[in-house]
């Protein structure tokens, strides 16, 4: 339901645009309209063309900075199949064999990444030592001896490595980070993060150990994870975890169907959190502070994001995420943009020695210390 406010920002907005329609008339000029994007265009192959691979390329019709001209994937198909729904040149195909050829096509900018955890390391590295800029969904690598590997790799090669941390970009979380930054919540003492869904088919490659590297800590869980650490706005210093398993048949060994962990920040707050991939309709993020809260319930999935605050609801622009995050990417790479929260390789590398040490404090049932 729109609140009186929406009513009136709306309101106002057409008020606004009646009066500049009549003195642009009247002056007999075009009505003022935003100026098309001119600048340097990031044309990115996406590796990887499974649903999340979909999603990606559907959204990046409506980007400005941002645009899919190739693909990568081990499926004939697929390619084919992309080939035609998105005016894909031969040229620009490749398959896992052959991709490191790349190097030798000036119009690929950036690969994205979008293949099953375990394979990231590599290929990140292929595309880095092909000379192009790299965006990896999360998690980056299995574990941070890979992901240290990747950043290293980027580096040396002089290529951008970035993570697809799209709620980086999301309206409604910038708004309660600009609130917690602005000191609205006052001292921030508690968060907690509820990420989870009943994974489905057995087979598939998530509850797969040598392909996602563990379970639901691999997938979900990192949303819940990198949100305590935008949301309170510290990084940990130590972290309890424990694990429970009620199928061992579908969740195998290594395969963790649900994690709780908590972590511990310098000034006190802490953070209790949930990933599962054998509880529906875990999708929370809230915030506690002396001074106020913020709630947001969906706080990770794909459709609307929805939040208030101890100030009432958020209403900041619904998007789609990815969108806004191709078109942020390509600002960061060619305008030296700088995000709210960091998307790079580094940042990936901060979730990855934490997910370490979850696993670890899981397994041994001790606090881990973290280092900074």
């Amino acid at each position: 339901m729109n609140t009186r406010r929406d009513f009136l920002q709306k309101m106002g907005a057409s008020a606004l645009m009646l009066k500049l329609g009549s003195v642009a008339a009247f002056a007999n000029v075009p009505d003022p309209i935003e100026p098309p994007y001119k600048g340097k265009v990031l044309r990115v192959a996406i590796m990887g063309l499974g649903g999340y691979g979909n999603r990606v390329a559907e959204a990046m019709k409506a980007c400005t900075k941002a645009k899919l001209v190739g693909v990568i994937s081990g499926t004939p198909s697929k390619i084919k199949d992309w080939q035609t729904k998105y005016n894909i040149p031969e040229k620009n195909c490749y398959n896992y064999e052959n991709f490191d050829q790349v190097k030798n096509n000036p119009d690929i900018d950036a690969i994205y990444v979008i293949t099953p955890n375990a394979l990231h390391h590599n290929q990140v590295i292929r595309a880095a030592k092909a000379g192009k800029h790299v965006i990896c969904e999360k998690p980056m690598a299995l574990n941070a001896k890979e992901g240290q590997e990747m950043v290293d790799a980027c580096k040396k090669a002089n290529v951008m490595l970035l993570v697809g941390y799209r709620m980086h970009f999301e309206p409604r979380t910038l708004e309660v980070i600009r609130m917690r930054n602005a000191g609205e919540f006052g001292k921030v003492m508690f968060f907690q993060g509820l990420c989870g869904f009943k994974a489905g088919d057995p087979n598939q490659w998530r509850l797969n150990k040598a392909l996602a590297g563990g379970g639901s800590m691999m997938d979900i869980g990192i949303y819940a994870l990198n949100g305590a650490r935008y949301m309170v706005g510290e990084e940990p210093i130590w972290v309890t975890a424990q694990e429970t398993k009620t199928d061992p048949v579908k969740f195998k060994d290594g395969v963790d169907e649900t994690i709780q962990f908590q972590l511990g920040f310098p000034s006190g707050a802490v953070a209790s959190c949930l990933s599962s991939y054998n509880i529906n309709h875990l999708d929370r993020f809230f915030v506690s502070g002396d001074k106020g809260f913020a709630e947001m319930q969906p706080s990770t999935g794909y459709g609307p994001i929805r939040g208030r605050t101890h100030k009432g609801e958020l209403t900041q622009p619904i998007t789609t995420h990815q969108t806004v995050q191709m078109d942020e990417m390509a600002a960061i790479i060619f305008e030296d943009h700088k995000p709210v929260v960091a998307v790079n390789g580094e940042e990936g590398l901060k979730d990855l020695k934490i997910i370490d040490a979850i696993y670890q404090a899981a397994k041994t049932g001790k606090k881990v210390e973290l280092s900074a």
